[in-house]
């Protein structure tokens, strides 16, 4: 991507130092000065993948090794068939590489040949078709564009591997294996149903279930855990759901088969799903927990207490939950782990509960609870939703404090997350902060957004500073029309050109305020009566007559109705020179009477008509 495109010379005498190269590529760290750091992430993982790409699928070019002792992932992995005979261990091959098309023709020409195969075998083949719904796999390390990086973001991203859960088909190469085998234990069952769970075929699972039970077999643990989770899709009353479960769960206990962390965790999703009355059940499943011995709060901690947040106001349980988990040590055990702490930022920034996010925050302090902060786009939300929580709740110093902490080293802002910021900075009365805002802006590529350099301008006109705070600001202000040169997308508003001028009329720049003056022809934009009169006091403190002539025939031009008064104060406040008087005379878009004061006109030296 850009500069850190992956380069592959394609030549017979391809060296292993082409894969050192592309590692190398991935991990150069670009100029972070205006670049993005969401492209320089993706970057890096393209890189990373055309390197494993190139190297998996030409392993020969990287048969030497050079590393001692022997590294091994460094070296290619095995992603190509070795045995072509048929066998069971042909069989074996392709199921661990994940084959599942030559898996199944291996398994039918080893039925034909009437070979026998190893239960063991079976399962493992069936765990494969099931586990990819009798496809084959997507490659895990696909490469992302920037577009389908933003839509995994905002949830939007549609990939085929999404759909796979409404793809089960009837008689698929797995339900036809099973129902071919002679003799079909807990095991077969467990594989089917899971698989049936697993890509939407909820009803279909219950069914087979009840098949087991004819047959007068066991489920096992993992039988039980599929169903639970798939017991509200088979159910639409609340209720009913929840009666469905308890009476999984008392088939657990009747058929003696422990639960295990996994069965309480699906518990706790399946009540995300069952209905505001339905999740107050959550406090009992965890008291059943308890009472078989199974996992400790630490274990299920973003499961356990989702359903408790809906009660907004029980904020009595929500401390005693945090004091709970006070100095815990996690263990991440579920792949919804990584939910905790954003799941739980989002309900205390709802709530407002600022005391209780530090003590959610200091969670993170302890042993290695950090990782359960999930993936950078967990992290993101995590990281907005708690600086949020300070910027609306906090006071600006401690605000500002945590912003040093966390941004960027931890924490990227986004539009939303800076709105807020400015927010708190417009609340304290803390204006003069905003030119080192806008660095961190332009370092962070945010100055991409019309609607938020508008804001940023509207908060440095607010009110007068000291004129070092003006000179800044003028600064910025030039910063800021350099940054609508050279992004075609941004598109300067009425709003912004006016305040964009008034900070540099603050700021004493009449000539780079003048310049700005004429962007809004440009950009068909109309000044106001108020900027041309701050521009033309500008003009009266410098004694510039002939600009403050120029500004005149800069409001004809957009015919506007102070053109007269303006005039009036040009005429009044200048000694303008004959050549000066004749270029507003001539103008063909008005027509100007000249006199002198007498004791018929006291009023004004000029008596303006204009004509269009």
């Amino acid at each position: 991507r850009q500069n850190h495109r992956v380069r592959i010379v394609a030549s017979c005498e391809v060296h292993i130092d082409i894969y050192n190269f592309l590692i190398i590529e991935s991990n150069q760290k670009p100029n972070m000065k205006s670049t993005s750091f969401h492209l320089f992430s993706l970057s890096q993982e393209s890189g990373r993948a055309a390197a494993k790409y190139f190297v998996n699928n030409h392993p020969k070019f990287f048969t030497k090794d050079f590393a001692e002792p022997h590294i091994p992932c460094l070296m290619p992995e095995t992603v190509t068939l070795c045995l072509e005979e048929v066998s069971e261990e042909a069989l074996k091959e392709r199921i661990q590489l994940r084959k599942v098309t030559a898996a199944v023709d291996m398994f039918d020409q080893l039925q034909q040949t009437g070979t026998a195969v190893s239960m063991k075998t079976i399962h493992n083949l069936l765990d494969l078709i099931c586990l990819y719904c009798d496809k084959e796999p997507f490659p895990e390390e696909e490469p992302q564009t920037e577009e389908t990086e933003q839509k995994r973001r905002t949830g939007q991203v549609h990939r085929a591997s999404n759909y796979l859960k409404l793809t089960w088909k009837e008689n698929n190469n797995a339900e036809r294996i099973f129902n071919t085998l002679p003799e079909r234990d807990t095991r077969c069952y467990s594989a089917l149903i899971r698989g049936m769970v697993k890509h939407g075929a909820h009803a279909k699972a219950f069914s087979l279930y009840t098949d087991l039970l004819n047959n007068r077999m066991t489920a096992d643990v993992h039988i039980f855990n599929a169903l639970i989770l798939a017991a509200p899709d088979v159910r639409e009353v609340h209720m009913e759901k929840w009666d469905l479960i308890t009476e999984l769960l008392k088939q657990m206990n009747e058929q003696k088969i422990r639960p295990n962390l996994q069965t309480f965790n699906n518990v706790l999703k399946a009540l995300r799903r069952s209905g505001l009355y339905v999740r107050t059940q959550a406090v009992q499943v965890l008291n059943e927990m308890k009472a078989v011995g199974i996992g400790k709060a630490e274990d299920t901690h973003s499961l356990t207490h989702a359903p408790l947040w809906f009660e907004e106001n029980n904020t009595v349980m929500l401390q005693e939950v945090i004091s709970e988990l006070q100095g815990t040590s996690f263990t991440c055990r579920d792949p919804h782990d990584c939910e905790f702490f954003p799941s739980w930022k989002m309900f205390l920034k709802l709530l407002r509960y600022l005391e209780l996010g530090y003590r959610v925050h200091s969670l993170l302090e302890v042993g290695e609870n950090w990782r359960l902060l999930g993936d950078n786009y967990h992290q993101g939300i995590y990281y907005g939703r708690f600086f949020h929580l300070l910027c609306t709740m906090e006071h600006l110093e401690e605000v500002l404090k945590w912003y040093r902490l966390l941004v960027p080293s931890r924490y990227y802002l986004n539009h939303q997350s800076l709105r807020t910021l400015l927010q708190a900075l417009d609340t304290e009365s803390r204006l003069d902060l905003l030119p080192t805002i806008w660095k961190d802006m332009k370092t962070m590529a945010l100055d991409n957004n019309s609607d938020l350099l508008d804001e940023l301008l509207r908060l440095m006109t607010r009110e007068e500073h000291s004129a070092e705070v003006q000179d800044s600001f003028a600064d910025c202000v030039l910063d800021i029309n350099k940054a609508f040169d050279s992004k075609p997308n941004l598109e300067w508003s009425t709003s912004g050109l006016t305040d964009a001028t008034t900070l540099l009329l603050r700021a004493s720049r009449t000539q780079k305020a003048w310049e700005m003056l004429q962007l809004f022809k440009s950009k068909n934009r109309v000044p106001c009566e108020v900027l041309l009169n701050s521009f033309l006091t500008a003009c009266h403190a410098e004694a510039n007559k002939q600009r403050a002539v120029e500004l005149v025939q800069l409001s004809a031009a957009f015919y506007l109705p102070s053109t007269a008064r303006l005039a009036q104060r040009v005429q009044a406040e200048f000694d303008l020179t004959e050549e000066q008087r004749s270029v507003m005379l001539n103008d063909s878009r008005f027509s100007i009477n000249i006199c002198m004061p007498t004791d018929h006109c006291v009023t004004s030296a000029l008596c303006w008509s204009k004509q269009i």
